[in-house]
């Protein structure tokens, strides 16, 4: 790709401003967005991992926009890598869970949501991931199983687990989440 936006994408860093100014660019001029999730989603592009950071920006605003392009966007999330990326990917599978929760019709398929399901388990126990995306993944996955009722049970193994290896901001998420989930047995 060799397109102006791309090009901008290739350019761009992870200030703020920066990704505000080129999400804003998306949001304002939708013909942009196949091309912003189609790097973000070729994970051999050096770019990717930008593209992502934009479109987390993008999704927080617009997650219905994703709707079309679930199935490719589920179906990538096993082949991540980058942390860089992973955040902001992770971020969007919150976004999208949040949205099928309250959407009338349901935002996810069956398959979206055991997708979704697996990559953050797989994110949440990677021993190499960075805690804000492990955070992102534990909020998901509490979200997920107010209606898959195997899930609790896990993160109420799992979570603990990462206490002796991870920082008092995966110590404080975990335990929130052990809250909750303490909260919602009790409903």
């Amino acid at each position: 790709m060799n397109t102006d936006y791309y090009l901008k994408i290739e350019k761009s860093t992870a200030h703020r401003a920066i990704r505000d100014e080129l999400s804003s660019m998306v949001l304002n001029d939708t013909s942009l967005l196949p091309e912003l999730i189609a790097t973000a989603l070729n994970i051999s592009d050096k770019n990717h991992h930008k593209a992502c950071w934009i479109s987390e920006l993008v999704f927080e605003e617009k997650i219905e926009w994703l709707k079309e392009y679930l199935n490719v966007f589920c179906n990538t999330l096993p082949n991540f890598t980058s942390d860089s990326a992973i955040r902001s990917i992770s971020k969007i599978c919150l976004f999208a869970v949040q949205e099928h929760q309250k959407s009338k019709s349901g935002f996810l398929n069956g398959k979206h949501i055991r997708q979704i399901t697996e990559s953050c388990f797989d994110w949440l126990i990677n021993p190499e991931g960075k805690v804000a995306n492990k955070a992102y993944a534990m909020r998901t996955l509490f979200l997920i199983g107010k209606k898959e009722d195997w899930i609790y049970p896990e993160l109420e193994y799992i979570l603990p687990q990462g206490f002796p290896l991870h920082t008092a901001a995966y110590k404080a998420a975990a335990k929130d989440i052990l809250k909750q989930i303490e909260k919602a047995k009790k409903r």
